[in-house]
């Protein structure tokens, strides 16, 4: 148990640590190409994994269909706002909009899936909501650190993505094996985000620098393929509901991340959108027993 709980905990400290690689990534590289690279790493580590794990399976044309919005919204969308909107805002505050996930999916099971909602998961909506206003007013009292709203919205835009991913996941939950699903997104990611990539292809060339090609092989490793490892594995051992309290480490991470190796400020009302973040994503996330 403690083994899985691990597992889950490192997961998702990857993710947040991500939030910072991916802003400095950002600085230095196109969007598109970025995004695009990553998703053709990730489908060369992918491919012999998903065959050597589950073999060949067969996905109907319904279920390349799913995949391929999955694909458009949790990977070629979601990323496109993460690394745009991080080009605007710190990584510091991106971290915290990410944590707002758990509380916009909970919301769009509601208004698309009609699922009932309970009364804490109404509330974690509305602390998220208040997280937000808090870093906003961080960045209007000018001890944002170089934030801005339409950093922050543009990484929202990317929250809203994913969310659509997870909500579209649902679908198909249990029919198409964990590794191949993720190979065929990235497929369908990387063939829709190639066409905005090339155009600027002759960017690739700074990654002769090592630190700047090994900050893209890590992003591409950790957060297309060894987080998703990490996280099923615990699954294994721990139920979905209790593993959902271990996404309270992506915005410490995050935090962590950006205050001890970018240099960021930490104010007071960070810690108070901090705080509030932390509070949603355990509400959302928390197993009802």
């Amino acid at each position: 148990m403690i083994l899985a709980q691990a597992q889950l905990a490192l997961a998702m400290a990857l993710v947040g640590a991500n939030v910072g690689v991916a802003k400095l990534l950002a600085e230095q590289l196109p969007i598109a190409m970025i995004a695009c690279l990553r998703c053709l790493l990730a489908v060369a580590i992918l491919w012999p994994l998903a065959r050597w794990l589950e073999g060949r399976v067969r996905v109907t044309p319904a279920q390349r269909r799913n995949l391929f919005l999955q694909a458009l919204f949790g990977t070629a969308i979601y990323n496109a706002g993460l690394l745009a909107g991080l080009r605007l805002t710190s990584a510091l505050e991106g971290g915290l909009v990410l944590a707002t996930l758990p509380a916009v999916v909970a919301l769009g099971s509601f208004l698309w899936l009609r699922e009932r909602l309970l009364p804490r998961q109404w509330l974690a909506a509305g602390l998220a909501g208040l997280g937000m206003a808090a870093i906003t007013l961080a960045r209007l009292g000018g001890g944002a650190g170089g934030s801005s709203a339409l950093g922050n919205l543009l990484v929202f835009a990317g929250v809203c993505g994913e969310a659509i991913y997870v909500l579209l996941a649902k679908r198909i939950a249990g029919l198409v094996p964990v590794f191949t699903a993720s190979l065929w997104m990235q497929v369908f990611s990387s063939l829709v985000l190639l066409p905005f990539a090339l155009p600027d292809w002759d960017a690739a060339s700074a990654l002769a620098d090592p630190a700047l090609a090994g900050l893209l092989l890590f992003h591409a490793v950790t957060a297309s393929v060894l987080c998703l490892l990490l996280w099923f594995q615990g699954l294994k051992r721990v139920s979905a509901g209790v593993a959902g309290v271990f996404t309270a480490f992506l915005p410490a991470s995050a935090a962590t991340t950006a205050v001890l190796f970018l240099g960021e400020s930490f104010g007071a009302v960070h810690a108070a959108g901090f705080a509030l973040m932390t509070a949603s994503v355990l509400l959302a996330a928390w197993p009802r027993r």
